[in-house]
């Protein structure tokens, strides 16, 4: 689901978790918010508050963790394309096609996007991209060696080969994991009942009401960067491409 449409039904539960405290409170006896009964409420919310405090801080760490991995994870495989390209140039002119493949690949993934379905549909002659991979890999195995060096440079390719394949496995079977649905579910309903409490103690005045506005829109947005960063290869807050972008400059060099 888009980050900002999470982000937004947030918000709209908890105005309106808010409006339902405000209404109930008018249509209360007084005696039902009395000094003795705010105080039960305030010891009932806060222990309400506090799980939801330790859940939204799981949540921003959980979101955290995947986002400097899939960082991590950019830079390796930078890193890894560019090592391939050098041992492939170091054992001769014979992968000049592995090698332009390669290139295409990375060429590829930049126009396309980071999504396991984009990288992965086929588009006219476009095959996916682990076809790519695996052409090079092919390319690679089909070399005759001339010497011990050129076995040793074969072999080192194609273990690097497979970890670029690797990668992009990786990304496929992690790319649909995303945000605990269950777990914001239940998030959400403590802070909608949060909520609910303080339309039902605040009184109906516009700089009450402001602050209610200003506290839901930042919760909106807490969970907007949770979910957000919970996808990292998409949405507003996404890893840079920068090491592949400054990868494929070096690519093909003799």
């Amino acid at each position: 689901m888009d980050s900002l449409l999470v982000g937004g039904l947030v918000f709209v539960f908890l105005s309106t978790a808010t409006s339902t405290g405000l209404i109930v409170r008018a249509r209360l006896p007084n005696h039902h918010l009395n000094a003795d009964s705010k105080d039960v409420i305030r010891l009932a919310t806060a222990v309400v508050g506090t799980l939801s405090a330790l859940a939204l801080g799981l949540l921003i760490a959980s979101a955290k963790s995947s986002y400097d991995n899939a960082e991590v994870e950019m830079r390796t495989a930078a890193a890894r394309i560019l090592l391939l390209d050098r041992v492939m140039a170091q054992y001769g002119p014979e992968t000049d096609n592995a090698r332009q493949l390669l290139r295409e690949l990375i060429e590829k993934r930049l126009s396309r996007g980071w999504t396991a379905e984009t990288t992965d549909e086929t588009s006219g002659k476009a095959v996916g991209e682990y076809q790519d991979i695996e052409t090079v890999q092919s390319d690679l195995r089909s070399l005759a060696p001339k010497d011990a060096a050129q076995r040793a440079l074969q072999a080192r390719a194609l273990e690097v080969s497979g970890m670029v394949a690797e990668t992009h496995w990786l990304l496929v079977e992690s790319g649909k994991e995303g945000l605990p649905w269950a777990f914001l579910t239940v998030l959400v309903c403590w802070l909608s009942l949060l909520f609910a409490t303080f339309g039902l103690q605040a009184p109906a005045n516009p700089t009450v009401l402001s602050i209610l506005f200003v506290c839901a829109l930042s919760v909106a947005g807490a969970i907007f960067l949770v979910s957000d960063m919970a996808n990292p290869y998409v949405g507003l807050v996404h890893v840079s491409d920068a090491p592949l972008r400054s990868a494929i400059e070096r690519l093909g060099k003799p």
